[in-house]
């Protein structure tokens, strides 16, 4: 899937540059240039802002690719196909494109078209169709006869159409836009544009810390697992928990029955395997007789009819409560690697009793505290485990010449038994067991009456002695773990996050809560888990888009060869944020961690592609003017016919870049699925909106439509504005 959606964004680089040179190429056939000196003139202007606009979106994704820890394992497949693919595309452009260029490009003299020629072409394909068909060929006959319709379809309604839009809209538009730029560039309007466009930026910040969208760590889809985690006290038999763990799937069952056609199955664990997979503290535990899991399992999201397994678990939620002396939690399947749970506090000193002792001090305060949307909050210590002690009487021992280590040997094999042979049933080994019965080692009295058998190394005599004999067998309570982080004891309590309630405000209250809970002189807590991860990959992301900026800010220096642009195209990047906030705010949506800021790091590598593109063709029209007009030095007013000149040329490459991009990003966007082949196969396309693609590439998406939306204003009115005032500082200090 990552690899997949590299692919998308890189297909939508290799369009945009190849639409710059086919642009520039054809503008120059326009202007009555042959095709050969057009390819050729036309790819050596755009060659060197092709290649320094493929280069700093590669250095937008490079930081990625050093992205550290699980997370950097889960994504770094992106920054690296996308490294790789777009390093293939401006190869593709600057050499595959210009010799597809000479061959194939030809200028549209609006002749009509040929109607017996497009008749004769369609039968004849429809004809081939039809006969793939009737020969059982599906996919391939109705391939070609939408080729046919497609065919008919660009001859009478897509090439009179473009033939439209190319000779009156698009000449239309630039004359509006050159009407728009001059207005902007003159006088104290440049100012206005300016300086609102750097209000619009304070604005957006105020929004956002006026209407704070909610702050996700990772997507979050419809579950399409849920389970329902069953623990008992520590030491309860196995026999307890799977009858207990009847009962609820008897009635997890019976709540499913109004949505028979969404559960796909439900199963049930008792004992091994019933870890949390959400909590990496559980992973290793194998023996727990006293924890069970069920699992919900439901069908595709195309196949729910719209009914969504949030509100599901909710309702399993609500309807497994009230059972004392049982913890019962219910969550949905991750969708990422494991980070804790959303609730995670740790705390952490050196005497255990007072850390246990704080731990249910802060349980129940926090509890008290009335705050909404905790699930269940719970330490994970296990307290009250059974234990048998048995306390030998070294004196005795020594008396009988027994060892420490032997009579721990002995009741060791009485319990889990040693391995005294191997019994081998074809290629397959199987070890051989020798322990005591069951009714034998159940029996505390059976085990300490148990003989050791020994020969005494002083006469080599054999003796019997029973293990009551040298020691005492009391039954006792203990922790079942005690766990340490950098070296300090820790206690950890931790919940999940109810439907419909945003973790980051929860544990913002816990936070603002705890703030009067007395903690004693050398114990302190912290919040871990998704909470730590979150910041963590938060302060990477950070530093990752601004070494991006600083890496696209050395390449677009060594372009130039002067400090003043590379200000204005990364001033540009600082004002495309604008649009991401907005519209964040506008459409209220969740500023989801990680992939938002992969979408504002892309859109810093995506918003300078343009900026570059347009600024060296204003530097071009600059030095054509210096050679028409004879002057070293030109006057403000020259510059401005200059900007305006390179902003009507550019117009058509900027918007049809930007409208590539977005147009290929909404399908993610928004979740178009289609299955071409059991349409073309089947006539059944499966087509459906949604679906959990959405809620993962749906914010990285959107943040990329958004910023790009307003950055192509901002390339168009806001670079050439800004080019201006530098022109005019530069004047004033004599520079140019």
């Amino acid at each position: 899937m990552m690899v997949l959606f590299s692919l998308i964004m890189a297909l939508g680089m290799l369009v945009d540059n190849g639409i710059v040179v086919v642009e520039n190429v054809y503008r120059l056939r326009e202007r009555g240039f042959n095709a050969f000196e057009a390819t050729k003139i036309g790819v050596g202007e755009v060659a060197l802002p092709v290649i320094a606009s493929t280069a700093t979106t590669l250095a937008a994704f490079l930081p990625l690719a050093f992205w550290p820890g699980l997370f950097g394992a889960f994504m770094k497949y992106l920054p690296i196909t996308l490294i790789v693919t777009l390093s293939s595309s401006l190869f593709v452009a600057l050499v595959i494109n210009p010799v597809l260029i000479l061959v194939f490009m030809q200028l549209d003299k609006g002749e009509k078209p040929n109607h017996k020629r497009i008749l004769i072409t369609f039968s004849m394909g429809a004809f081939l169709g039809v006969s793939l068909l009737l020969l059982d060929y599906t996919v391939m006959g109705n391939l070609i006869l939408i080729f046919g319709f497609i065919y008919l379809l660009n001859a009478y309604i897509l090439a009179p159409g473009s033939r439209k839009f190319q000779n009156k809209f698009l000449p239309w538009l630039e004359g509006k836009y050159s009407i728009l730029l001059k207005f902007s560039l003159s006088g104290i309007w440049s100012y206005v544009f300016f300086f609102g466009t750097t209000g619009l930026l304070i604005l957006s910040f105020l929004l956002m810390n006026i209407f704070p969208p909610n702050v996700v760590f990772f997507p979050k889809t419809d579950p399409k697992y849920i389970n329902v985690f069953i623990e008992f006290p520590v030491g309860t038999d196995v026999t307890t928990t799977n009858s207990f763990s009847q009962k609820i799937e008897d009635k997890v069952i019976k709540l499913m029955e109004p949505y028979g056609a969404l559960v796909e199955s439900v199963v049930s664990s008792v004992g091994e395997g019933t870890a949390d997979p959400n909590d990496p503290s559980a992973f290793g535990q194998k023996d727990t007789p006293n924890k069970a899991r069920l699992t919900i399992n439901f069908q595709e999201f195309q196949f729910r009819n719209g009914i969504s397994t949030a509100q599901i678990m909710d309702e399993v939620r609500e309807n497994l409560t009230g059972y004392p002396g049982v913890q019962i939690t219910v969550d949905q399947n991750s969708d990422g690697p494991p980070t804790g749970k959303p609730i995670s506090i740790e705390i952490t000193g050196d005497d255990f009793d007072e850390l246990v002792q704080i731990s249910e001090n802060m349980e129940n305060f926090i509890n008290e505290s009335g705050i909404k949307g905790i699930e269940k909050l719970k330490a994970n210590l296990e307290t009250g485990k059974p234990e048998l002690i048995v306390d030998i009487d070294r004196d005795k021992a020594r008396r009988f010449g027994l060892s420490t280590s032997a009579i721990g040997s002995e009741i060791r094999t009485a319990l889990f038994g040693k391995e005294i042979s191997k019994f081998k049933q074809g290629e397959e080994d199987y070890a051989i067991q020798l322990r005591l019965m069951d009714k034998y080692r159940y029996d505390v009295d059976a085990l300490m009456n148990k003989s050791i058998v020994f020969r005494d190394p002083t006469d080599g005599k054999m003796h019997i002695v029973p293990i009551s004999a040298v020691a005492k067998a009391s039954l006792s309570t203990t922790y079942g773990s005690i766990r340490r982080k950098d070296l300090s004891r820790v206690i950890t309590l931790s919940s999940n996050v109810e439907s419909g309630y945003n973790p980051t405000m929860v544990n913002d209250e816990i936070k603002k809560a705890l703030q009067k809970f007395e903690m004693p002189y050398g114990y302190a807590f912290k919040f871990g888990g998704e909470q730590e991860k979150q910041a963590e990959e938060m302060a990477f992301l950070s530093n990752a888009l601004l070494l991006a900026i600083f890496m696209i800010f050395l390449i677009i220096v060594s372009q130039f060869n002067k400090v003043t642009t590379p200000f204005i195209i990364m001033i540009s990047v600082i004002l495309s944020t604008i649009g991401v906030f907005m519209g964040l705010i506008i459409f209220q949506m969740d500023f989801v961690v990680i992939m938002t800021m992969i979408g504002i790091i892309s859109l810093a590598g995506i918003v300078v592609n343009n900026a570059i593109v347009l600024i060296d063709f204003i530097e071009v029209s600059r030095k054509r003017k210096h050679i028409e007009l004879g002057l070293k030095n030109l006057e403000i007013t020259h510059i401005i016919e200059a900007i305006a000149e390179a902003g009507a040329t550019r117009l058509r490459p900027v918007l049809l870049t930007a409208i590539t991009t977005i147009l290929g990003l909404i399908p993610l966007a928004v979740g178009i699925n289609i299955d071409f082949m059991k349409f073309l196969s089947e006539y059944d396309a499966d087509f459906y909106l949604g679906g959990d693609n959405v809620a993962f590439w749906g914010p990285m998406s959107w943040t990329i439509i958004f910023g790009l939306t307003f950055a192509t204003f901002l390339t168009l009115i806001i670079v050439p504005v800004m080019y201006l005032f530098f022109a005019r500082i530069n004047r004033r200090l004599g520079l140019s």
